[in-house]
């Protein structure tokens, strides 16, 4: 039988035995307490994190992707991750799995966890240009280290994200990194700050991965997809910034760059067309900044 109850994220606290009797003001005010020790927790582990975020960043330059593995909680939030990257960073390159397959981000499907084969179908196709992040709060997950363990075969790129000191997954992966939060306002309900450190850690992996390979210009998000007419406007807002032009001449300037906010304030600032702004970029591989000279 598995013991987990030397795991911090498995803990009791005692001050905590009795919140059933507490009136639902003081618990908002607890929780939010605990909720406030989850940032320091992210920023003990800052140097770890800056560590995998350019390892990540080379494996991408060389073609590949970023890859989540997780279970439960951990899978969702590397599956959210994943999908957000698409329409604010125009790529398709971040993947997330998580065990028991996709319908699992909707339903509960925990027993998946414990199959360490679980991931081998879905990576398949990894090769030693992909990063693989396996996501666990204990830290000793089937179902990621069998990932981790498969992806070291493949010399992929290996992170781990764990809740937990000396961790597991700590000790299987190239780039370790611990957020230790400590015991749950509800023991063992690792949704709660370990979920929460979890979604701060993968905002700054992804985010941080795309501002280094060029994929926004400043804070501003220059690669964002012009999907529906809120991201049309931002698009356009973007453009009028960047080139330092009124708003109808962005509008029609990225109307005339097919929609690729880029290829417009390109055009704009260098007073070229759509192609000639397209070849520039080409030429600066994707990085606004240099394509404009900066």
């Amino acid at each position: 039988m598995t013991r987990l109850g030397h795991l911090s994220t498995e803990g009791a606290r005692p001050e905590r035995a009795e919140i059933d009797r507490l009136p639902t003001a003081e618990l908002v005010r607890l929780m939010n307490e605990d909720d406030q020790a989850v940032a320091v927790a992210v920023a003990d582990a800052q140097r770890q994190i800056a560590a995998a975020v350019d390892a990540i960043v080379a494996r991408l330059e060389r073609g590949g992707r970023l890859i989540y593995i997780g279970a439960g909680t951990a899978g969702r939030l590397g599956v959210l991750d994943a999908s957000e990257c698409g329409p604010t960073f125009n790529s398709d390159r971040v993947l997330g799995f998580i065990a028991g397959g996709p319908g699992a981000v909707s339903t509960a499907t925990e027993s998946a966890e414990d199959d360490p084969d679980g991931a081998l179908d879905d990576l398949a196709d990894l090769t030693a240009d992909d990063a693989v992040v396996g996501i666990s709060a204990s830290g000793r997950t089937p179902y990621v280290l069998g990932a981790i363990a498969h992806a070291r075969r493949r010399a992929a790129l290996t992170v781990g994200l764990a809740c937990n000191h000396d961790a597991p997954l700590s000790a299987a992966v190239e780039h370790p990194i611990e957020v230790l939060v400590g015991p749950e306002f509800v023991a063992g309900s690792t949704r709660l700050k370990a979920g929460t450190a979890q979604k701060l850690v993968l905002n700054m992996l992804s985010t941080l991965a795309m501002v280094r390979l060029g994929k926004t210009y400043g804070n501003r998000m220059v690669d964002v997809r012009v999907t529906n007419e809120k991201l049309r406007d931002r698009a356009t807002r973007i453009v009028a910034q960047v080139a330092d032009a009124a708003h109808e001449d962005a509008a029609r300037a990225l109307a005339d760059a097919g929609d690729d906010a880029k290829v417009a304030a390109v055009m704009l600032r260098a007073g070229v067309g759509a192609e000639a702004a397209r070849e520039r970029l080409r030429a600066a591989h994707g990085h606004l900044r240099r394509a404009l000279g900066e």
